[in-house]
């Protein structure tokens, strides 16, 4: 029987970026997918300002700048279509809309240092699908050694106090765990028992990338009619419609064209507008639950196996990658035998708090959506507030991510917020130092005192001693491997860093 460290069931983005995580961290992976192939149906377009972050402080950046820029110049070629045109105005640092109410670029107020803090990353904006992430993830994995076995399911496992034994329709392999990121209908999680309390759906929703001929008349952007809401663009056959009168009877039945156009039809109340041609389409709901916790003995959840919810503001996608940053270098280290295993219980304290704020955020928007009186009189008044500067920043800080942070011991303001992104003096960024996948203690002045406290840490932690011209009165700054601020001072010597690092990244060595 083979065995691993950790099995992954699902190479989605989330099973992916997970798999790569735990290989950056020495760990020996297995990640399996039932596709034979990456999915090529039309899901998540857009990454927030915390997946950007971590995609950036693990090197990749470039290869989502190059998806990005194709990404606009299709942008770019709707636009000049001569359709109606309400893409003109993006704000900077755009993140998607609040139920389809636009945001005015000229009402966002981007003064707030966390936007300065995030570095390039935070210019990343829109616009990366998710079949492209699907690609450059598995082109990582290969990089980093990481077994993906395509082709392959999921159909059983035995937990134990020891580990996992994973039934595929290959045979049986042994891992240490096993992390199920196989979406919202999860097998792992159903097989496991974990409770996933939540809201029933009310509306049927379809996504989709469709030859259209009769379309004229539709407008581009979101809109809003007395039966639902739809969506045209923001490139050539994209359509989205939304209605509120029932939940589909069944989800994974054969999408057709005349299906999708009956929808688009009743939404708009454009009778002439014809879908000559299906290239992806998807059904989806707002079915809205959350496990109560991401772990169970050897057996956890990331991703949409852990939450579900509508995917409107584009959070599902995000949220998996920030659950998949969470969770690889901490079981990575649990793996290696450097960390306790009750470090793996800050993952759903972290985690779950995020994950309940996104499903009360998209419930907020279905709200908003519903076409009744009420309803659109609530509609009008969030509208209202929308087109103010305090609203519009508001949504688009809440929409972007760049707000989120954790509950960490430590009295700094920096600790538990995702660590800035600083110019050092070298003309580095503190992300650059975290390509590696190791924590980071950075020393910017020149303390010998406090680099003691990380003798005995090895390759656990990466040291440097460089000033910080911008920082002046910040000394020192701990950041976990996720990037994210354990630990920092304006004082020196070090108080309560030794003790920070023990809580994650375990004992120092002891010397000999």
């Amino acid at each position: 029987m083979t065995e691993y460290d950790v099995v992954v069931a699902g190479a989605g983005p989330v099973g992916l970026f997970l798999g790569c995580e735990l290989g950056l961290g020495g760990a020996r992976v297995l990640v399996v997918e039932r596709l034979t192939e990456v999915d090529e149906t039309i899901k998540a377009g857009a990454i927030n300002i915390p997946s950007a972050i971590a995609f950036y402080r693990r090197g990749m950046l470039p290869e989502l700048t190059a998806v990005w820029e194709a990404a606009r110049e299709r942008l770019r070629a709707f636009r000049g279509s001569g359709a109606p045109q309400r893409w003109d105005k993006l704000p900077p640092k755009f993140a998607g809309h609040f139920a389809g109410i636009p945001m005015d670029s000229d009402l966002f107020d981007g003064s707030d240092p966390a936007w300065a803090d995030a570095g390039p990353a935070a210019d990343l904006g829109l616009g990366v699908p998710q079949a492209e992430l699907e690609r450059i993830l598995g082109r990582r994995a290969a990089r980093l050694g990481v077994e993906v076995r395509r082709g392959v399911e999921l159909t059983g496992f035995d937990a134990d106090a020891d580990g996992v034994a994973v039934h595929t329709g290959e045979g049986t392999v042994r891992a240490g765990w096993l992390v199920g990121c196989d979406g919202g209908r999860s097998t792992v999680r159903k097989l496991a028992g974990f409770d996933f309390p939540g809201t029933d759906p009310e509306i049927t929703a379809y996504q989709a990338v469709v030859e259209l001929t009769g379309a004229e008349r539709l407008g581009t952007g979101w809109n809003t009619t007395d039966v639902g809401t739809y969506v045209h663009g923001p490139f050539p056959g994209r359509i989205l419609t939304v209605e509120f009168d029932r939940p589909p009877a069944d989800r994974s039945a054969p999408l057709t064209a005349g299906e999708l156009q009956a929808s688009l039809r009743r939404v708009t109340g454009v009778p002439e507008v014809t879908v000559d041609k299906v290239v992806s389409a998807t059904r989806f709901t707002d079915n809205a639950r959350q496990a109560t916790d991401y772990r169970k003995g050897r057996v956890l959840l990331a991703g949409d196996a852990a939450h579900v919810h509508s995917p409107f503001g584009g959070q599902g996608l995000n949220l998996g990658i920030g659950d998949a940053m969470n969770l690889g270098w901490k079981l990575a280290a649990v793996v290696r035998g450097t960390a306790p295993e009750s470090l793996l219980d800050s993952y759903t304290a972290e985690r779950h708090p995020i994950g309940a704020w996104v499903l009360d955020w998209t419930r907020a928007q279905i709200a908003v959506m519903r076409p009744d009186r009420h309803a659109r009189a609530l509609r009008r008044v969030v509208t209202d507030l929308a087109l103010t500067t305090t609203g519009t920043t508001y949504l688009v800080t809440r929409i972007s991510g760049i707000w989120q942070r954790y509950d960490l011991p430590g009295d700094h303001p920096l600790t538990g917020a995702s660590a800035p992104d600083l110019v050092l003096a070298d003309g580095t960024r503190l992300g650059d130092h975290l390509h590696s996948g190791r924590a980071l203690l950075l020393d910017l002045a020149d303390d010998a005192a406090l680099r003691a406290h990380a003798e005995g840490y090895g390759d656990r932690l990466e040291v440097r001693t460089l000033a910080c011209p911008d920082r002046s009165g910040l000394r020192a700054l701990f950041a976990r491997p996720d990037g994210f601020v354990a630990w920092a001072a304006e004082d020196e010597g070090g108080k309560g860093l030794p003790e920070s690092l023990e809580r994650w990244l375990g004992a120092p060595a002891v010397s000999a």
